[in-house]
């Protein structure tokens, strides 16, 4: 029988082989996921530049004609194109001023306005004969 230090030597043992894997397995995902996260920028900036070159060409060259040419599919060419961002450039906000803050005066509260309420209405009714016959529903007049 294993006497209490060759167990804890054997425990610990075991547990600094498991750690190493564990510390390994944790810096191959974090590498790999750095490098995803690298790639699928490059991606990102890649598919805005497409769009941005088919909004350009769009007045000499349609998607179909495109496709065509290049040999990529139209449903690629349009979703680049639809997800392009549009240059809008920088908007300015009028920087806040105390004084226009002080001449505004208090604020007020708009109060809702009544609305008349709906009438309950009753279900219509179960059709049990042929399609063939009408059904009639009450109708309510206002």
């Amino acid at each position: 029988m294993a006497t209490a230090e060759e167990i804890e030597r054997r425990v610990e043992q075991a547990d600094t082989a498991r750690s190493a894997k564990r510390a390994a397995a944790a810096q191959q995902v974090g590498a790999l996921a750095q490098r995803r996260a690298a790639i699928a920028e490059q991606l990102a900036d890649i598919e805005e530049q497409l769009g941005a070159v088919l909004a350009s060409v769009s007045d000499v060259m349609d998607i179909d004609e495109l496709a065509t040419f290049t040999d990529v599919p139209a449903a690629d060419l349009t979703r680049w194109l639809t997800a392009r961002k549009p240059n809008r450039g920088k908007r300015k906000r009028p920087a806040a001023s105390a004084e226009s803050d002080t001449n505004r005066g208090p604020s007020t509260a708009k109060t809702p306005t009544a609305r008349p309420t709906s009438t309950r209405t009753e279900p219509a009714p179960t059709r049990t004969d042929s399609a063939q016959t009408p059904l009639r529903v009450p109708a309510e007049v206002a």
